[in-house]
């Protein structure tokens, strides 16, 4: 199994590369992160031709490599960042895209661990013909991280299982 893994946020130190990177720790599949989100140019469709722009072909390739795509979303004023929203308005009319299994996570210092980012991301995902196969919400994120929350290293390899059936 070969799961593509991406942080929704361009800081290399957020929590939600920490949770990714804990990601490729405790599965026991291999897991790729793909780490290039600020590479990406905006979204046209007149870039989205036989031949988009290389950052494009290297996300495509990665998550069409992958049996499974594991997504860790912060949250933005209610939402997920427009980075995050950007790559997945690439795959969009991507063929490779439709029915991949995904797991949607998203994670806050907060206690309702960025619910309304979480809700946007699987809503794009469900409208992009995505196999919703997990969903995650980690609140108080920070808390978590900074104590090597052994639950919350379980609850991500939940999360792997889920995406391994």
């Amino acid at each position: 199994m070969r799961i593509a893994a991406i942080s929704g946020s361009l800081r290399a130190g957020s929590s939600t590369s920490q949770v990714v990177r804990i990601v490729a720790e405790v599965a026991e599949a291999e897991v790729v992160i793909w780490n290039e989100l600020g590479e990406l140019p905006h979204f046209s469709p007149d870039l989205d031709t036989g031949d988009p722009p290389p950052a494009v072909l290297r996300l495509r390739d990665a998550i069409g490599d992958a049996d499974a795509l594991l997504i860790c979303t912060p949250e933005y004023a209610h939402g997920m960042p427009g980075s995050l929203k950007n790559m997945l308005d690439w795959l969009v009319s991507w063929t490779g895209f439709s029915g991949k299994r995904v797991a949607a996570l998203s994670a806050s210092p907060g206690s309702d661990g960025g619910r309304h980012a979480h809700a946007w991301l699987v809503q794009t995902l469900t409208v992009m013909s995505a196999e919703i196969a997990a969903t995650l919400t980690i609140p108080f994120v920070k808390q978590r991280l900074a104590s090597n929350d052994e639950t919350l290293r379980q609850e991500l390899r939940d999360v792997i299982a889920a995406l391994s059936r």
